[in-house]
């Protein structure tokens, strides 16, 4: 029987899940996608933990201790999802020292109001570098303007960062810029940079989305042509920027310092529109040193009829402007389009934070007005505990 994903993990694509909860955790469902569906990383975002937490009751054991310690919201949530990082980040452990530290990486998402701040998000990186302490640990900072030195600030600190939110391809060469800068301090600051990671993620499917809505919009059978392009296109663009930059010689002499290369990142590839196939932002986006995040039903999908056709980025760059210039000549301003994802992407998360926050406030409140000490609530926490303990 084929192994797909096999396949794909061995063209250089790194096979990481877009997707955590305790349930996942508890159940060994996370342990079995890695051992059995080459699954070597783990991304997580508000929208994730804000389902994961309204799911599942196994998270109450844990409210009510919160409750009975009188914990405010906002520290009750980073209580939740840090246990929860954690935990993944134990049970990822063999794909991280398989790797020599590339990949089995599990990441958590700085407050996404704090994406216009540059010095509370570097803090926020800071509070939740110590809290997880785990080396495994990506540290999400939003690619804003605001982000950027942010980026570079972490990163000189020793944090590995997984740059979110990047739609366009100057924002993304600027990334790659915060990403060098941030090591070359970080080497003059004596860290090891060996132990330093980085990934630039780079939104898909939501390019597609935007650009599809638009081209409908002007109507003419030359713009409808032109659906479902838009975001592969765009990705292609960004691996040859890529190839650029980590062919440098300034590169060249941080990787002689030990430095791993920050990989792109290929995220939001599940496919919103049901006309496309499902696997085509990860059959479309195959490359070496990439990493691909999806959802537990892309990484089944591509398991059963994914198509591993060797590199398809590489050698596509020409096709790829052309995409670019033909939606130009049909009226698609991108530079617009790009604006609008990133303001509409911190709001999106903004809103999925304030539904995280007000679930938990209104968990703690149920949890303290049930208060009683239940006679197993001892057991419970200690068997958690024990689940998430692993290796320091």
């Amino acid at each position: 029987m084929t192994d797909r994903l096999s396949e794909l993990t061995a063209a250089g694509v790194a096979v990481w899940l877009d997707d955590l909860s305790r349930v996942r955790l508890s159940s060994g469902g996370l342990d079995q996608l890695r051992r059995e569906k080459h699954v070597a990383g783990v991304t997580t975002n508000p929208t994730i933990f804000a389902k994961a937490l309204s799911d599942a009751d196994e998270y109450d054991w844990q409210l009510r201790d919160l409750a009975a310690r009188g914990v405010e919201v906002e520290e009750a949530v980073r209580m939740l999802t840090t246990y929860d990082v954690r935990w993944a980040c134990d049970v990822m452990r063999p794909s991280y020292e398989g790797s020599g530290g590339v990949d089995g990486r599990v990441s958590i998402e700085v407050d996404p109001r704090l994406a216009h701040e540059t010095g509370k998000t570097v803090a926020e990186a800071k509070a939740l570098w110590w809290l997880v302490d785990r080396p495994n640990l990506y540290i999400k900072i939003p690619a804003t303007e605001a982000g950027l030195p942010a980026i570079t600030a972490a990163l000189a600190e020793g944090i590995s960062v997984n740059v979110t939110l990047i739609f366009g391809l100057d924002r993304y060469s600027q990334v790659m810029e915060a990403f060098l800068a941030g090591l070359e301090q970080a080497k003059a600051n004596g860290h090891d940079l060996s132990k330093i990671g980085s990934v630039a993620s780079f939104f898909i499917s939501r390019v597609d989305s935007e650009v599809d809505k638009r081209l409908e919009k002007i109507g003419s059978d030359e713009a409808k042509a032109l659906r479902g392009k838009a975001a592969v296109a765009n990705a292609k663009l960004a691996y040859e920027r890529y190839g650029k930059v980590f062919s440098s010689d300034r590169w060249q002499a941080l990787a002689d310092a030990g430095a791993h290369p920050q990989r792109p990142l290929w995220a939001s590839t599940s496919t919103k529109n049901p006309d496309y196939r499902d696997v085509i932002y990860v059959e479309e986006l195959i490359a070496p040193g990439t990493v691909n995040t999806m959802p537990e039903p892309v990484v089944h999908a591509y398991a059963e009829h994914g198509e591993t056709r060797g590199d398809t980025i590489t050698g596509s760059y020409d096709e790829a402007r052309e995409v670019f210039a033909s939606l130009e000549s049909v009226g698609i301003d991108l530079a617009d389009v790009i604006e609008t994802l990133e303001r509409e992407g911190v709001e999106k998360f903004e809103a999925s934070w304030q539904e995280l926050l007000a679930g938990v406030r209104k968990s703690l409140s149920a949890a303290d007005r049930g208060a009683g000490h239940p006679g197993d609530a001892a057991t419970e926490n200690a068997q958690a505990a024990q689940q998430a303990g692993g290796n320091a």
